[in-house]
């Protein structure tokens, strides 16, 4: 969600360049955290790791990268006047937030026999919100496209396993997550590169607006 990602400025209230000059692009950070962190729990959503007791190593990169550091990034999105990367960024961090305390917290406390259905309704209300997401993202490039597309397809998949109790269904969410992971962080890298080169040689595919 970086400038050679998403439109930086609101036409509405364009900022004056030496504004923009203020900050660096916090779009390769937010893609990073959030690259990172998927790529982690989906290792485990896809059945690679199968010792479930292992997952705790997912809820600190839940807080502190995919979590707090995505937020500051959204944080930042808004100083740029992105509305796209300020949405995105933001929400995801709390989605991480929300899902290191709902696993800590909350799931340990839910009914066992119908705790999947916590989960799945979870999952589904940030598939709702990936897919109008990814409805905007037709505008802005091909690599936040794809990322938004296979993340909606993964949130689709895990709460269709968790509330139709499928294994299969949660584990192609897994492979489905690993994906996503991959797309975001040839996103950040494109981001980060092309910023520190001040050149664009990897590309983003910037789509019609």
């Amino acid at each position: 969600m970086t400038d050679t990602q998403t439109p930086g400025t609101d036409e509405r209230t364009p900022a004056s360049p030496a504004a923009r000059a203020q900050i660096a692009d916090p779009g390769p950070l937010g893609l990073a955290a959030f690259a990172l962190t998927t790529f982690v729990l989906s290792v485990f959503n896809a059945g690679l790791i199968k010792d479930g007791a292992l997952e705790g190593v997912v809820l600190p990169l839940a807080l502190w990268y995919g979590g707090i550091a995505q937020l500051l990034a959204g944080m930042w999105e808004f100083r740029k006047n992105n509305t796209f990367g300020a949405v995105a960024f933001t929400s995801y961090g709390s989605f991480w937030l929300s899902f290191a305390a709902y696993v800590r917290f909350v799931a340990p406390k839910l009914p066992a026999a119908h705790a999947y259905q916590a989960t799945g309704l979870f999952l589904l209300a940030w598939a709702v919100f990936t897919v109008y997401m990814t409805i905007v993202a037709t505008r802005i490039n091909a690599v936040l496209l794809a990322v938004f597309t296979v993340l909606s397809l993964t949130f689709v998949l895990l709460a269709a396993g968790e509330l139709g109790q499928s294994t299969g269904v949660s584990h192609a969410g897994g492979w489905a997550g690993l994906l996503t992971a991959l797309l975001a962080w040839y996103g950040s890298f494109a981001g980060v590169a092309n910023a520190t080169w001040k050149d664009k040689s990897l590309p983003t595919w910037p789509l019609a607006g």
